[in-house]
């Protein structure tokens, strides 16, 4: 059983910067081995890839409405997945989620159904 709990969302005003974090927990998770992903669903929308990054860290793709922004990274000694979100526009608000690609040492992701475990979210809420 693996379990991802997120925390830092809020509600900022415009411009302002949060970090988001997902602790994973599971007595057989390497975490170390899995590509993590950071996702977002706003009301009305379908839940959207914002970033991801492989096991090592070194590979970090990104949706184009947050390159340059957002800023993923991961602490594998402390099995923490982060997302640094600076420059936050109300377009930003959703509820986001972190996410375990399925299988160990892939790329990391935008496709939805390559990730099987979700944390419950964390709400961010952009104030113009």
């Amino acid at each position: 059983q693996v379990q991802l709990v997120e925390s830092g969302g809020g509600l900022v005003q415009a411009g302002d910067s949060l970090r988001l974090s997902c602790a994973a927990s599971g007595r057989t998770f390497a975490f170390s081995n899995y590509a993590m992903g950071w996702f977002r669903q706003a009301p009305g929308k379908k839940r959207e890839f914002v970033a991801g990054i492989s096991g090592s860290g070194n590979t970090t793709p990104y949706a184009d409405s947050v390159k340059g922004r957002f800023t993923i990274s991961r602490d594998n000694a402390k099995n923490t997945v982060y997302l640094q979100m600076n420059s936050l526009k109300p377009e930003d608000t959703a509820v986001y989620y972190c996410a375990r690609q399925s299988a160990p040492s892939r790329r990391p992701s935008a496709l939805l159904s390559t990730y099987d475990y979700w944390g419950q979210g964390t709400q961010v809420t952009v104030s113009s």
